[in-house]
């Protein structure tokens, strides 16, 4: 088992054979992961202290003179506390700069509510020029930053904090825009992004014939594989850890409004708590028990 975030760590490293490429964050180098990077490549790492909206602007500068940047933080800081940089600064003037959170949603646990970032997803795909992608596990991490290095334009991607199975392998494709249909069926379609898939697996192979997609990137949306499922399948749930308003669910409400039958799994309009993220799981519904139930 082990974390999107060090998928994110590890593909950086890799990345670092190219000079153009630089990592930024600010005092959470470690649990970012980018602590590798910056022990290889001290002059291209940038430590900017606590301070999330200067991060934005010293990334934004650096893509301006052809680097490419990518700043990590806790999804409570980035976009949290510097959304108004990222929004006019990177996402209006399509910077080419890669934003990358961990520590989102409730999969942080005891951290509480305050960092337990929900809305992040909403925040992110609204902005023009942003491509918004969320990996469902390690391997799926490691390519989705390779990818987002050779993708001109902003890009945010959230990555997990907690170890969790693998789900995809090593020679797993991986193209940005393109959803993955892991089970098929027509009972029932689960749609699902970041580490919550795995239940969502679980939760379809006990039932039989329901179709699995994970919906790694949520912008640009994989119409094509949506819609098919909409048309060929009686229902859709979706999964995410993550606000139900604003988040994936609603883009794929969006997307297929009025062509079959939509139920939104997720945060249903409030804080997080304290507590282990198996707890925290069980109570705001996002077990393989609750999808079942749901299908």
């Amino acid at each position: 088992m082990k974390a999107g975030r060090d998928g994110f760590g590890d593909a950086l490293l890799a990345l670092g054979k190219n000079k153009q490429v630089v990592a930024l964050t600010a005092d959470l180098s470690p649990s970012v992961r980018m602590d590798a990077f910056k022990k290889k490549y001290p002059t291209r790492f940038f430590d900017v202290g606590v301070a999330e909206q200067n991060l934005i602007g010293v990334a934004s500068g650096l893509s301006h003179v052809g680097k490419i940047p990518f700043t990590s933080s806790f999804g409570a800081f980035m976009p949290g506390m510097c959304y108004q940089q990222i929004r006019t600064t990177v996402a209006y003037n399509n910077n080419n700069v890669k934003l990358v959170a961990t520590h989102c949603g409730i999969d942080v646990g005891e951290d509480g509510a305050m960092h337990q970032m929900l809305e992040d997803i909403a925040l992110m795909r609204v902005l023009p020029n942003m491509t918004v992608v969320v990996p469902c596990d390690y391997n799926q991490a490691y390519k989705a930053t390779l990818a987002m290095a050779k993708l001109k334009g902003p890009c945010y991607m959230r990555v997990g904090r907690s170890k969790t199975m693998e789900i995809t392998s090593k020679r797993t494709p991986f193209k940005i825009g393109r959803a993955q249909t892991l089970r098929k069926g027509k009972k029932a379609c689960i749609i699902a992004s970041g580490p919550v898939l795995y239940d969502a697996l679980k939760a379809a192979d006990e039932v039989g014939n329901v179709r699995v997609i994970n919906l790694h990137t949520i912008k640009p949306i994989d119409t094509r594989t949506i819609l098919k499922a909409a048309k060929e399948c009686k229902k859709i749930i979706t999964i995410e850890d993550h606000q139900i308003a604003g988040g994936m669910g609603s883009a794929v409400s969006e997307l297929v409004s009025g062509k079959c039958e939509v139920v939104r799994l997720g945060i249903d309009d409030e804080f997080g708590e304290s507590g282990n993220s198996q707890e925290l799981m069980k109570k705001f519904g996002l077990t393989k028990e609750h999808i079942k139930k749901a299908l």
